[in-house]
Formats: structure tokens, C-alpha cells, sequence
């Protein structure tokens, strides 16, 4: 009997919490996001015509090769572009990577803009040729439109405006580009280190990264500027399994290869790493909740309920999402002996792991390699980084680029994100407690699957945008 009046208390209480819920939800006025860029086709035309000269001008980076020429005539291209800015700003060139330094009336608060000049290969068939920047169908095409050219071509024009109308900034600003950031290399930091050289710590730092997203996550229609405030860490690891090798003709049991496949089954198949929600995580959903269908309204708006249930089920809903709360695992490339017929003596498999903030780079790597032994496998570490820190979501700073967000675009939230990947803006962390990583472009699906992809391209609609956003936040940075 005391068993079942213990149920009936719990179930009762269930229905109690689950009641308080959905009023509360029921309380939370239902919004759409209305955003959608204005039409404006003269000055659309125009940026399309500056960013696709910057795009026929190929600038592929090549891992651990200086190209400094290549760049060089790249930077020709942005001397013709915006002129005034070449007049008016003191330009720095280290082997290729450009710095430039706008003197404001004040030094107390300077702000950095960045974004990258160089692009990744662009292989396979393309309906544009990916350095043609054909401007068609209201889009500009080809390798770096929207990765990310468009956001350097932005900030430029804006720049190149204001110059042009007698504008001085209230504080210094610095135009900052490097052309190593698609694979990691030293570009950024030589940049960094000439600010510290300078004795320059910037109080804000605006990267490429998040951006205005269309339908960030299934269900929640529309525009929003998704704003990055950390990056998760990185790790490159390589798993190997010996044997004494052999004709397959005759095989022994758990042989490399196999060893191998037991290995990613097991960790493809368990849950070896925590999942836990960031407090940057959970604002996110609380800012997307009321944009939300009535269920995921429910769920988002209710997180000191549905968190747990939540926790399980994101990385089956979204892998994006699921990736913002654990340290993720994708096995990459593998390789074995050079015959059908032969057994390997050594095979391979390799992965690119990244850290959450709550299970960094020193804990994940320990788990990865207990699971590595259990299969008698090698281990070994070909890279790695932890997570950087993040950006006070509470801070002046991150407000600042939340109010630019919502005057430039009306109708648009701007939330929190997560970058799950890697961008230069890491290396400003050393100098800068403000980084945050936000490219105020429209990226839908076909935007999203083009960057790193085929028939990369942005819609010329939305450079008007970016432009005004670059215009207002240099505006905005108010003396202290």
C-alpha cells in the first residue's frame, strides 16, 4: 500500500510540474521572426561587383607553404576596390596576412574586425566555375563568396564609407586578415603578435563564424544572427593496431583491421563522453523559444524541467545542436596493407575530436585512449588544442553586438552560439576577453552546403546588411 501511495505522489506531481509547464508556456507571447533583407538593388549590385573581383582572384592556401606572391596580388585587387581605405589607414603586410590601423579620437576601447583572405581547393564539377564570381540568380558564386570573402568585402565598404563621408572613428579600429586561417597556420598568430608588440589589446574582436542563419534548428522558421562566444577544442588523433600480418587465406582472429572496427563501434555506439548543457547553450534556447512551434516552444521555454530529456535526445535531432553540449568523435581516414590477400601488419584509423568546456582537451584525450587500450590499439596525439574561454553573454561588450544586431536588422534575434568549429579568432583570445563570432550575412541550407563544398555562393540581397552592420558597430563603440 505505501508503495502505491508513494507512486500516486510522484505521479501526481509529474502532472503537477508538467501543468506548471505549459502555463508558462501559454503565458510566453508566441513571436516570428520577420527579418528579411530590403530591397536594394543599386548598392546589392555594386558589393556583388567588388566581391566577385575578390573572388576571381583565386587565393587557395596550401598547409605549411608561405604563398606570399599569390596574396600579394590579392591585396592589389582590394587596393583598387577601397581606395580610401588604403589612403586613410596605416596597412601592415606580414608575408601576406594584412593588418590595418584606423586612428580614432580615442585608443581606449579599439575594436577589431576580421575575417580571412584564403579559401579552401574547390574540386568537382561546379554550375559556375568556382573562381568565374559570376553574379547570377541574385547570387554570387564561387570559392570564398560566403567563406569568406563576403564578410572581408564588408567590412572594407564600410570602412571605405565612412572614410569617404569625413568619419572618425570615436575609437581605433583595426582591419585584421589572414591567409592560413583554412588550415590553422601561423597567419593570425604573426598578427597577434604585432598588436602585442604595439601594446594594443582590443576590447572587442568581431569575426566570421556564427551569422544570420535561416531555421537554425528545425522547427523555428526564419532569420536569426547567431552569434559565436566560444569555440570548442580540437585534437587530431591517430589509432593504430599491429599484428604479425600474413595471407589472408588463412586468418587469425582479431586482426588489425577488426580490432580496429570494434573500436569505432564501440565508441560510435557508447556515450563516453558527458553531455551537459552551457549556460551560453541554454540562452540560446531560451532567446529561440518563443519563435518556436508550440512543442519545442514547451521544451525550450521549460529547461529546469525538460533538460535532462533534452540532453538525450539533441544529438538525434540535430548533430549541430548535439554538438554543443559533449566532446564529439568523427573517424575520418584509415588505411591497411596495399593487398585484398594480405593481412596488415599495421592498420589505422584517424579522428578529429573536439572539447566541450566541461570535458576539456586533457580529460577527453585520457577517455579516448582508456577506450584505445581496452582494443589493444596505439594511440596517438597528431595535434591539439583545448577550448577557448568564452565571451560574457552578460557583458557590455556582447550587449553592444546584440543592440547593432537588432538595429541593423530589425526583426532578427540575436542569440548565443557555439562554434563548433575553429576560427583565427581563437588566437585574439590572448589579447582580447571580448571575441565573439558573427558574420552578418544570410546563410540558408544552400549557403550552408556550399561553403567547404560545391557551388559555393551568397545572395547579393543581403551585402547591403553586412556593410550597414559594419557601419553601425563602428559607429556604436562609444568611448568608455
Amino acid at each position: 500500500m505505501m508503495i502505491a501511495w508513494i507512486a500516486a505522489g510522484v505521479f501526481a506531481l509529474l502532472l503537477l510540474l508538467l501543468a506548471v509547464s505549459l502555463v508558462r508556456t501559454l503565458l510566453i507571447p508566441p513571436k516570428k521572426s520577420t527579418y528579411e533583407p530590403m530591397p536594394d538593388p543599386d548598392r546589392a549590385r555594386a558589393y556583388a561587383e567588388k566581391l566577385s573581383a575578390m573572388v576571381r582572384q583565386e587565393t587557395v592556401s596550401i598547409p605549411g607553404e608561405v604563398q606570399r606572391e599569390k596574396f600579394l596580388a590579392f591585396h592589389r585587387v582590394l587596393e583598387e576596390l577601397f581606395p580610401h581605405v588604403h589612403q586613410a589607414m596605416e596597412k601592415t603586410e606580414i608575408n601576406g596576412n594584412l593588418l590595418y590601423f584606423w586612428k580614432g579620437k580615442s585608443n581606449a576601447r579599439p575594436l577589431v574586425l576580421m575575417s580571412h583572405q584564403d579559401v579552401v581547393p574547390a574540386e568537382g564539377d561546379w554550375i559556375h566555375p568556382p573562381f568565374s564570381g559570376d553574379i547570377r540568380d541574385g547570387k554570387v558564386w564561387g570559392r570564398g563568396a560566403s567563406d569568406t570573402k563576403c564578410s572581408l568585402m564588408a567590412f572594407f565598404q564600410a570602412a571605405e564609407e565612412l572614410i569617404a563621408e569625413g568619419i572618425v572613428p570615436e575609437n581605433d579600429v583595426y582591419l585584421s586578415s589572414s591567409c592560413t586561417e583554412e588550415w590553422g597556420g601561423d597567419g593570425c598568430p604573426g598578427l597577434v603578435a604585432e598588436m602585442k608588440k604595439r601594446g594594443v589589446h582590443p576590447w572587442l574582436v568581431c569575426d566570421e563564424g556564427g551569422g544570420i542563419i535561416r531555421e537554425p534548428i528545425g522547427g523555428i522558421p526564419g532569420n536569426f544572427a547567431m552569434i559565436g562566444v566560444f569555440e570548442k577544442g580540437k585534437a587530431d588523433v591517430r589509432f593504430t593496431a599491429r599484428s604479425g600480418g600474413g595471407h589472408a587465406s588463412a586468418p587469425a582472429a582479431h586482426s588489425p583491421i577488426a580490432r580496429l572496427a570494434d573500436f569505432v563501434h564501440d565508441v560510435e555506439s557508447h556515450n563516453l563522453f558527458r553531455r551537459r548543457m552551457p549556460g551560453e547553450v541554454a540562452a540560446m534556447f531560451e532567446t529561440l523559444a518563443p519563435y518556436a512551434s508550440f512543442p519545442l516552444r514547451w521544451i525550450f521555454s521549460n529547461l529546469w524541467l525538460f533538460r535532462p530529456l533534452l540532453l538525450r535526445v539533441l544529438p538525434l535531432i540535430s548533430p549541430q545542436a548535439g554538438a554543443m553540449i559533449r566532446t564529439t568523435v568523427a573517424f575520418t581516414m584509415q588505411s591497411g596493407s596495399d593487398a585484398c590477400n594480405v593481412i596488415p601488419q599495421k592498420a589505422t584509423v584517424s579522428a578529429n575530436m573536439r572539447f566541450i568546456p566541461h570535458q576539456g582537451m586533457a580529460e577527453s584525450l585520457e577517455i579516448i585512449r582508456k577506450c584505445a587500450k581496452k582494443h589493444k590499439l596505439e594511440m596517438e596525439v597528431l595535434q591539439s588544442e583545448d577550448y577557448t574561454s568564452c565571451t560574457d553573454i552578460h557583458g557590455k561588450a556582447f550587449r553592444l553586438v546584440q543592440r547593432v544586431v537588432a538595429e541593423t536588422f530589425p526583426g532578427c534575434a540575436g542569440s548565443p552560439y557555439v562554434m563548433t568549429g575553429a576560427t583565427d579568432a581563437r588566437f585574439y583570445q590572448e589579447i582580447c576577453e571580448n571575441v565573439v563570432r558573427f558574420a552578418p550575412v544570410i546563410y540558408g541550407p544552400e549557403q550552408m552546403k556550399g561553403m567547404h563544398g560545391l557551388n559555393e555562393n551568397i545572395e547579393i540581397n543581403c551585402l547591403p546588411g553586412a556593410v550597414d552592420f559594419y557601419r553601425n558597430l563602428i559607429l556604436a563603440n562609444l568611448p568608455a
